[in-house]
């Protein structure tokens, strides 16, 4: 029996690939809303991020977010998003 392929995302902080249940997703909705999208269900464009924070700066940095979104993003954003993937208990 063949063994099923796991499918995997590249992080868009350190740019390795790995399992997309190990990466958290941040999503863009149609409506231009940010989330951080725990489930992989939310529809829009999303982003694959490791659970590290060093990650997420990396990626904020070097703007990648903006281009996998192909959109300018507000810092108050990302100050958003940072808050809510790693608040207290939370992940990084």
């Amino acid at each position: 029996m063949a063994q099923k392929k796991m499918p995997e995302r590249m992080c868009i902080g350190c740019q390795t690939m790995h399992p997309k249940k190990e990466l958290i997703r941040i999503v863009r909705s149609p409506e231009g809303e940010y989330s951080v999208d725990l489930t992989g269900k939310k529809s829009g464009r999303g982003a694959y991020l490791c659970k590290k924070r060093e990650c997420f700066e990396q990626a904020r940095k070097a703007h990648r977010f903006e281009r996998s979104f192909q959109a300018q993003i507000d810092p108050v954003i990302y100050d958003d998003l940072e808050r809510e993937l790693f608040r207290e208990g939370g992940h990084g």
